[in-house]
């Protein structure tokens, strides 16, 4: 079995319910993941965007959710997720709205790729503070033993 990442809320590939935007309450989709490989010592989750800010002229990738250490006995993350519910040990990375925690789908223009990447590491990474996505892919860099992705798409009503 390989890893994965799955969520009750939306399908790989499918709409991301309006609930989980800045359109709806904001809040993080439940996510679980199973067929950890052998050896995994933690997980990180990175939930980005990278057709910001229009699809049809990407510019950059915006970064909505930054995780990491989060318990190989974890097997997901419950709906709305607060950071005291967190698995013990998860720490937080700054998103691109340069704060911790979940930001939704708000784009501004088109539909939008939502990428959830979730890694397996071989390692508990030492307490980075709060570090980007760059700086947390440059920590795991050499200790990922699998990765999983789950796609959702976003356009705003409004």
């Amino acid at each position: 079995m390989s890893l994965s990442i799955t969520s009750p809320a939306f399908v790989h590939q499918g709409e991301i319910p309006t609930r989980f935007t800045c359109e709806g309450a904001d809040v993080s989709p439940a996510l679980a993941w199973s067929g950890l490989p052998a050896g995994t010592q933690s997980l990180a989750l990175i939930v980005a965007d990278p057709d910001a800010p229009d699809p049809a002229a990407p510019r950059m990738t915006w970064v909505h959710w930054v995780l990491y250490n989060l318990p190989p006995t974890a097997s997901g993350l419950p709906e709305a997720v607060r950071p005291a519910e967190l698995p013990a040990g998860t720490l937080e990375g700054i998103n691109d709205w340069r704060r911790t925690g979940y930001g939704g789908p708000c784009p501004p223009i088109g539909r939008h790729r939502y990428f959830h990447k979730l890694y397996a590491l071989d390692a508990v990474l030492p307490d980075l503070g709060r570090p980007t996505k760059d700086r947390l892919e440059k920590a795991m860099a050499g200790h990922i033993l699998g990765q999983a992705e789950l796609l959702g798409t976003y356009i705003k009503s409004r």
